[in-house]
């Protein structure tokens, strides 16, 4: 497993070695001061540069809760603690383990300075946790420097040995936990219950101390919690995340991964400038690092696992690897999930909008009559889309006079007329390029209504498609398009199912525009609201491909439908 350096204390080319000497005999600290100022030998022996030639940093302090408090510094941490067991406030071996808690795990290195009748006390601090002892009245400039040398590589080795014994742990922990978040996608009956197991499982472990999932919010970019466990629920209360990179909120773990694809960790919440927004909220609860893991699958992003550890680079190459594994796992098993239920179920997402700059005159002739335009039916043409829909109290002449003034309609037939309703037909070369965007990414215009002053249109989507790109390219397409809101909506009448079916898999583009454009025409009318020739025409097509292309959807649809 890989190492850092930085981590495990290595000694860079432009550092210098802090020496904390505890001693309080005045001539003896004069003694060692002299001989680490006089040498450039250790900066040589701990450094990969052979022309370094700085000398050793020194601290002194002569009672031992100075020394401690020195030691406990975190702005200025020694490297390795030159110690003498007999101090004002402390004697003996009870000295060395005051300074051992003192350091607490860290790894600082402990050399005892002793007397020559004290050189057996020396040994037995060696096995009660010293890196070595040096006898004062012995001691040389050479046989301190190599002291120290020896001192702080054994000190180097042990991080490495327990970082590495470490990262195994973690890593096998990390094994079973992905093992069990696989049994959970098994057993899980729901998207809501995979992501709730998957944070539970994660937070189980005294790895981890806080996990949540979350995804985008279709329109606005913020990034919101659907899944949490673990310390510090509140968490996501105090903090807002999205996925626009030009947002600091965005700039994070979780909007990058998102974007990229790809994990991202933080190593050390409290020094990587990325972190800043969360800081202060991720610190006080504990947290030193963390990971943010993307769930997607193909084209599908369904969100992002934020994973946080109490421990500072907590997350190793090889636990990166597994991480993505599980979001790779839980994407596949979301897809799965909402294929199943699209399966059982008619819900569909529908997304809707209001549009600024198209139909304007109609627009505003919904305001001053106080009248509604309600389009239930776009036909694709070639170069046109077919408009059918309904007029509610507004006059024929209002009605062709506004459609007359608006930009973007090419033509307009009134189909039927009945009290305070019209029926009509509109050409709309102009909204072409936007309905190729929403159908080309399995998108149908199901509705448009102008009202009160306002355009509003309804796009529906399979189940489990990705709102959030459909809306991305809505407003890529048109800039005066805004997104209002999305619904689950079910469509209760089961006997629609088959008959979309054979819409969507046995016509062509074609043959389906020909029986949607006659139907809604009124070519089935008796007597016809529309003829063949008229319909070709809509359509730019000969009049006999157009009776080819409605023959031909005839005969399928009903081979469909009775076959059965």
């Amino acid at each position: 497993m890989e190492t850092d350096a930085d981590e495990l204390g290595v000694v860079e080319n432009e550092g210098v070695v802090r020496v904390l000497l505890i001693e309080d005999n005045p001539g003896d600290a004069r003694l060692i001061e002299e001989m680490l100022r006089d040498t450039a030998e250790l900066a040589q022996r701990v450094s990969t540069d052979e022309s370094a030639d700085w000398t050793p940093e020194l601290s002194h302090e002569t009672r031992l809760e100075d020394g401690l408090e020195a030691l406990t510094d975190d702005d200025d941490p020694a490297d390795v603690v030159l110690l003498d067991l007999n101090l004002p406030d402390s004697t003996g071996l009870e000295t060395l383990e005051a300074v051992s808690e003192a350091e607490n795990g860290e790894g600082t290195p402990i050399v005892v300075l002793t007397g020559l009748r004290d050189q057996q006390v020396g040994v037995e601090a060696i096995q009660r946790g010293a890196q070595d002892f040096l006898v004062k009245d012995e001691v040389t400039s050479e046989s301190l420097v190599r002291t120290i040398h020896h001192a702080l590589e054994r000190a180097r080795q042990e991080r490495v040995r327990r970082r590495q014994r470490e990262q195994l742990e973690a890593f096998n922990r990390l094994n079973r936990i992905a093992h069990d978040i696989t049994h959970a996608v098994i057993t899980s009956e729901s998207r809501t219950e995979l992501e709730e197991q998957v944070c539970e499982r994660l937070t189980d472990s005294e790895a981890y101390r806080f996990a949540w999932v979350g995804e985008v919010n279709p329109g606005s970019d913020r990034i919101v919690p659907k899944a949490v466990a673990g310390v510090g629920e509140d968490y996501l209360e105090e903090v807002e995340v999205s996925a626009d990179p030009d947002e600091p909120a965005g700039k994070g773990p979780s909007g990058t991964a998102i974007r990229t694809g790809a994990v991202q960790v933080v190593t050390d919440v409290d020094s990587d400038p990325s972190f800043e927004p969360w800081r202060e909220h991720a610190s006080e609860r504990g947290y030193r690092s963390s990971a943010a893991v993307p769930i997607v699958h193909e084209d599908l992003v369904y969100g992002v696992l934020n994973i946080y550890s109490g421990r500072s680079r907590a997350f190793s190459d090889a636990e990166v690897a597994v991480l993505a594994r599980i979001g790779n796992v839980v994407a596949h098993a979301i897809t799965a999930i909402e294929r199943r239920d699209a399966l059982v179920s008619d819900a569909v997402v529908e997304l809707e909008f209001r549009i600024e700059a198209m139909a304007e005159e109609l627009v505003a002739c919904s305001a001053t009559e106080e009248c509604t335009f309600e389009i239930e039916q776009l036909v694709p043409g070639d170069e046109t889309l077919l408009a059918y829909g309904s007029a509610y109290d507004v006059s024929r002449e209002a009605f062709l006079d506004a459609v007359e003034a608006t930009d973007g309609i090419a033509d307009v037939r009134i189909l039927a007329a009945r009290r305070d309703v019209l029926e009509f037909e509109l050409v709309a070369p102009a909204a072409v390029s936007l309905f190729e965007t929403i159908a080309t990414h399995g998108g149908r215009v199901a509705s448009a209504t102008i009202e009160d002053g306002e355009f509003r249109f309804v796009v529906e989507l399979p189940r489990g498609r990705d709102t959030r790109q459909v809306i991305e390219l809505i407003n890529e397409e048109r800039d005066d398009v805004t997104y209002l809101a999305q619904r689950t909506t079910e469509r209760n009448d089961r006997s629609t199912v088959g008959t979309q079916s054979v819409l969507d898999e046995e016509l062509t583009d074609k043959q389906r525009a020909a029986l949607e454009t006659a139907y809604f025409a009124g070519y089935f009318d008796w007597p016809r609201g529309s003829t063949g020739e008229e319909i070709a025409e809509r359509l730019g097509i000969a009049p006999a491909t157009f009776n080819q292309h409605l023959r031909t959807a005839e005969r399928k649809f009903f081979e469909t439908v009775f076959g059965e």
